[in-house]
C-alpha cells in the first residue's frame, strides 16, 4: 500500500453560495473528513460541487460560460468559504461574477487578480463523467491533467506557462504575415525556446513522481497488465528544440501556427502499447481514471505535504458497489476531505458503513435548498 507522509490537511471548513443556478442561499459547515450529498436529479447538488470547484479554481467543471451560473432574474452570484489548516488557522476566500461577466476574486480579505491565486488556497480533485476525457479527449485534456500537480508544486510554472502563451500569440501572428524572415522571427522563437525548455523540465520532474506512483498503486487498485504511462514533451525527444523550430519553419509559415512545442504536450496511456480508450472496458476505463486521480492526489501530499479536496460526483451511476468500495477505500486512507453525491441516500452511505473511524456528514438538497440531514 502506497505510504502517505505526514501531511497538513486542508480543509473546506464553511461553505455559502449565493444565487449559483437554482440555489437561492446556502451555508453549511462541511466535515473535514467525508460528506455526502443527496438528492433527485436536477436538485441542486452537483451545483454544491461546482460552488467548490469555482471557489477553488474560479471556473465550474460543468459550463465554460458564466450566464447559465448565474441564477434566473439575478444578476450575479457569490460562492464565500473559510479555508481551515491543521493549526485551527482560517483563510477567507471568495469568488463573485456578474452577468457581464466580470470576476472578482478576494482571499485572506484582500482582492486578488485572478482565479490562480485562489487555486493555491484550495486544491481539489474531480471525479465525474467529464473525467474519462483522460482516455478518449484531446491532448489538452491530458496536459491540463499533468499541469494540475505542475502548478501546485513548481511556483514558477505558471508565470512561465503565461508567458509562453503570450510567446505563441505573437509568434504564430508573424507567421501568417507572407513575408516574414528568420531575422523577424528570431527574438519571439529565443524566448519560446527558453520557455518551452523550463516548462518540459518542470512536466518532467512531476511526471516521473507521478509515474513512479502510479505504478505502485496500480499494482492494487486497478491490476491491470501491460499498462504504461509515457509523457510526449511536444516535440521529438532526440532532437533540440531550435532546431526543430528551424527545421519546421517553412511548414509553420504555410499552416499559419507553430506545430510544435510544449503546447502539443501530452499523457499517452497504452496497454500493451495500444491505445487504453480502445483497450479497456467503460467499466475498466472508470477504474484506470480513478487511479489516475488518486495518484495525483498522493503525489500532491508526498511532494507538498499538503492534501486536496475531492469531488465526487454521482459515484453510484459512475461505478458499481465493488469498484465504488475499492476508490472509497481509497480516499479514506488518503485522509482528505471528500464531497459525493448520489441520488439515494442509503446507497451513498453503504460503502462507508465498514469504517467506524470515519462519521460522515449528510446533506439533503431539495429544489436548490441544502439541510443537514440524520442518519
Amino acid at each position: 500500500m502506497v505510504a502517505l507522509v505526514s501531511s497538513r490537511s486542508m480543509t473546506l471548513n464553511r461553505l455559502f453560495i449565493q444565487n449559483l443556478r437554482n440555489i437561492e442561499g446556502v451555508d453549511i459547515t462541511p466535515s473535514a473528513q467525508v460528506n455526502l450529498i443527496f438528492g433527485e436529479n436536477g436538485s441542486g447538488k452537483t451545483s454544491l460541487l461546482e460552488a467548490v470547484n469555482l471557489l477553488a479554481l474560479g471556473r465550474s467543471f460543468r459550463s465554460h460560460k458564466h450566464k447559465p451560473l448565474i441564477r434566473h432574474s439575478q444578476d450575479s452570484f457569490t460562492v464565500f468559504g473559510k479555508v481551515r489548516a491543521d493549526d485551527a488557522s482560517e483563510v477567507p476566500i471568495g469568488i463573485n461574477r456578474n452577468l457581464e461577466g466580470e470576476a472578482n476574486f478576494k482571499a485572506n480579505g484582500v482582492m486578488v487578480p485572478s482565479a490562480a491565486d485562489l487555486a493555491a488556497y484550495l486544491p481539489v480533485q474531480v471525479i465525474n463523467s467529464e473525467t474519462f476525457l483522460l482516455l478518449e479527449g484531446s491532448p489538452k485534456v491530458r496536459r491540463q491533467f499533468i499541469d494540475w500537480l505542475v502548478f501546485h508544486v513548481e511556483h514558477a510554472f505558471f508565470p512561465a506557462w503565461k508567458a509562453i502563451q503570450r510567446c505563441l500569440k505573437h509568434r504564430n501572428s508573424l507567421l501568417r504575415h507572407d513575408r516574414i524572415t528568420p531575422f523577424e522571427l528570431a527574438p519571439w522563437d529565443r524566448e519560446l525556446v527558453q520557455l518551452t525548455e523550463q516548462i518540459h523540465e518542470f512536466r518532467q520532474n512531476s511526471f516521473h513522481q507521478f509515474q513512479e506512483l502510479f505504478d505502485e498503486l496500480c499494482k492494487e487498485f486497478i491490476k491491470l497488465d501491460g499498462i504504461k504511462l509515457s509523457y510526449y514533451r511536444g516535440w521529438d525527444k532526440d532532437k533540440n528544440y531550435d532546431e526543430v523550430l528551424a527545421a519546421s519553419l517553412e511548414r509553420d509559415q504555410r499552416i499559419g501556427y507553430t506545430q510544435y512545442g510544449s503546447h502539443r504536450a501530452d499523457l499517452r496511456i497504452t496497454i500493451n502499447g495500444k491505445d487504453a480508450a480502445e483497450i479497456l472496458s467503460r467499466g475498466q476505463q472508470k477504474l484506470l481514471v480513478c487511479a489516475l486521480k488518486i495518484a495525483q492526489g498522493y503525489v500532491f501530499t508526498r511532494i507538498t505535504g499538503r492534501k486536496s479536496v475531492y469531488l465526487v460526483d454521482d459515484l453510484p451511476a459512475e461505478l458499481d458497489e465493488r469498484h465504488r468500495a475499492l476508490l472509497v477505500k481509497w480516499l479514506a486512507t488518503m485522509e482528505t476531505q471528500v464531497f459525493i453525491t448520489g441520488v439515494e441516500r442509503d446507497v451513498l452511505l453503504s460503502s462507508w458503513l465498514d469504517k467506524p473511524e470515519i462519521t460522515p456528514k449528510l446533506f439533503h438538497v431539495e429544489h436548490g435548498r441544502v439541510v443537514e440531514a440524520l442518519y
